[in-house]
């Protein structure tokens, strides 16, 4: 099944650029931000241009310094008011300093050929929940792929199953993204 969720999300061309959302926070469990560092170094070894919230905190300082480590190009979106607390990360490829959360989510989205979601938490949930949005209203076919790490997003994937189940989504809503355990098969799925 996975193989064919593939075939219809991920075109045959290599993806270039990949908005991450992930927390501001690294959680307590390692594992999370293992697995931001492994991502944030994959892209840059393989050339693939990271966006993401523009922080320097959390899984998202974690996935940038990883990125950069290794030479990666790391695209930030940030609004002003974030920016202002200095919660800007400083050593960006770019820094697009927008207005307002609603202004960042169309810059990350307007930049990025596919999106992958990171463990986090209620802003994570919202801006993963947004790009499933747009893509069940058909605004966009961008691949989707949620990493459940150490099976942080079963339940999340419970829920849409849930919705399915009762009716309040159509059986396809699941077949708009694609759940990977690993690092390496979000990768391979995009490239």
């Amino acid at each position: 099944m996975m193989n064919e969720i593939r075939e219809k999300s991920i075109s045959p061309t290599r993806v270039n650029a990949v908005t991450v959302f992930c927390g501001s926070s690294s959680g307590f469990n390692n594992a999370f931000s293992d697995a931001a560092r492994l991502l944030g170094k994959s892209f840059a070894t393989r050339g693939v241009k990271l966006i993401y919230g523009g922080g320097r905190s959390g899984l998202m300082g974690i996935l940038a310094d990883s990125a950069l480590a290794s030479k990666g190009n790391v695209i930030g979106v940030i609004p002003d008011f974030l920016k202002d607390r200095e919660l800007a990360h400083p050593g960006l490829t770019d820094l697009h300093v927008v207005s307002s959360m609603h202004e960042r989510k169309q810059k990350m989205f307007d930049l990025a050929e596919a999106f992958i979601v990171l463990p986090g938490g209620i802003g994570t949930l919202e801006e993963a929940f947004e790009v499933l949005t747009w893509k069940q209203l058909k605004r966009h076919n961008k691949p989707i792929i949620i990493i459940n790490t150490d099976n942080y997003w079963s339940p999340l994937d419970a829920l849409i199953k849930a919705t399915v189940t009762e009716q309040f989504a159509k059986p396809g809503t699941q077949g708009m993204y694609i759940m990977v355990q690993t690092i390496k098969e979000a990768v391979d799925c995009l490239i």
